[in-house]
């Protein structure tokens, strides 16, 4: 299709197992205005996949908002590894003040926390559980994480799945609580009344159907917001921070994954200088497009995936 330009398809080994993810493989091609990426995660559905299509043809054939920041603040992120890592892992944040870390329980997780105050004794952490509890073994692994380490935590992301369960959680514990998959697994929901179950709002420009519809519901929810990223190359992540800019997001955003990769795949590195990364459109070098270019038979398997959600309709400003 004419409106997927040099579209090239790119599967980059990760440095851990990142949610089971391994080799991130993404669609990059080149629109009128940036180079974009499509990058759903290979189990997801095509109707699932759908805004992640809107947002990555957005991106190509619009022009940003108006930026209010040049550089972007970001957290470091930690995945569920060895303690043995997390300083090789932490140190490709310089500056870095905010740590991130996946966690599963109090019990399995505790010692991956304790080792990361320990790399960066200052850090406020973020604790992100992707909904994995259910209120009971949430209130019990937030009441042990507080008891043990006490007001180092900025917030816990997505605690429980359920709004109602969150809403009781944010009664009972001290920390703030943000979400996640709540906002992007349910999009035509009515968010007015988010903020009595969250304190802070996590938005990634993909999974909500792009730049514009991000700004929007900012607006709608009403919360403090977070812009994070889907584990995407630094083109997926250029507009991540276009949309942190123009949002004037002043919280630490999850902006800087790029470094679980093996390798990035811009001109345009985003390099972490004081813990910011600049707000830059971002292009594709061919020596690593080459190097990480997928096998045919995986574009050919993008290239069917796409046809279908185009196919299923919503596509018409593009492709009139």
């Amino acid at each position: 299709m004419k409106i997927f330009n040099d579209l090239e398809v790119v599967a980059i080994p990760t440095k851990t197992n990142f949610r089971g993810v391994t080799i991130r493989e993404a669609v990059i091609f080149k629109g009128s205005h940036h180079w974009s990426e499509f990058s759903p995660f290979l189990e997801y559905s095509d109707e699932e996949s759908k805004p992640w299509l809107q947002a990555a043809l957005s991106a190509a054939y619009n022009s940003w908002p108006n930026l209010i920041k040049k550089r972007i603040p970001i957290n470091a992120t930690l995945p569920n590894v060895s303690v043995e890592r997390v300083p090789e892992i932490l140190s490709k944040y310089p500056g870095a003040k905010i740590i991130k870390i996946k966690v599963d329980s109090f019990e399995k997780d505790a010692d991956l926390v304790e080792a990361a105050l320990d790399y960066n004794p200052e850090a406020k952490i973020r604790l992100d559980i992707n909904g994995g509890w259910d209120l009971k073994n949430a209130l019990l692994n937030l009441h042990d994480f507080h008891l043990r380490f006490g007001p180092v935590f900025e917030y816990i992301e997505q605690p429980c799945i359920e709004l109602s369960d969150l809403g009781k959680l944010k009664a009972e514990i001290p920390m703030k609580i943000a979400v996640d998959e709540s906002i992007r697994k349910s999009l035509d929901s009515d968010f007015s009344n988010l903020k009595e179950c969250a304190d802070i709002a996590i938005l990634k420009w993909q999974p909500v159907g792009g730049i514009e519809n991000a700004i929007s519901l900012a607006h709608e929810i009403g919360l403090k917001v977070v812009i994070s990223s889907a584990l995407e190359t630094g083109i997926g992540l250029s507009h991540g921070l276009a949309l942190a800019s123009t949002l004037d997001v002043n919280l630490s955003c999850g902006l800087a994954t790029a470094t679980l990769l093996e390798s990035d795949i811009v001109m345009e590195d985003l390099s972490i200088i004081n813990g910011e990364i600049e707000v830059l459109s971002r292009t594709p070098n061919q020596g690593l497009i080459e190097k990480y270019r997928a096998p045919e038979d995986r574009k050919v398997w993008w290239l069917e995936r796409i046809k279908r959600i185009i196919d299923s309709g919503g596509f018409d400003e593009f492709l009139n």
